[in-house]
Formats: structure tokens, C-alpha cells, sequence
């Protein structure tokens, strides 16, 4: 019996910016489990938000 994984699956080019429909770059990953992604443009104009928002940022 194998145990489900937790971790996210890596950004591959057919992910896009939620804003802008841009390639995404980052992931950023929300306490209560919800993810958006972000090009590096749309990462950097609300990097501070999601930190005050205590998200995980992973960037791909």
C-alpha cells in the first residue's frame, strides 16, 4: 500500500499567470490549501500581500 503524496506537482508550461495568462513562475500556496499562480510580474506587485496572508511561496 503506497501513502499519498502532499507535495505539489512542478510548474510545466501549460500553467498560467491567474491575472494575466502569462507562463507562471510561482506558486504561491494559501493556509487554507488554495494555490494561485503567478508570473514573476504579477509575484513581485503581490509579494508582500501574500506574506502578510502567511502563503508559502514557491517559485518554479
Amino acid at each position: 500500500m503506497t501513502s499519498p503524496t502532499l507535495t505539489r506537482p512542478e510548474l510545466t508550461a501549460a500553467d498560467r499567470c491567474d491575472r494575466c495568462g502569462a507562463a507562471a513562475q510561482v506558486r504561491a500556496v494559501l493556509r487554507t490549501g488554495g494555490e494561485l499562480l503567478f508570473c514573476g510580474h504579477h509575484a513581485r506587485a503581490h509579494e508582500d500581500k501574500l506574506k502578510e496572508l502567511e502563503a508559502s511561496i514557491e517559485r518554479g
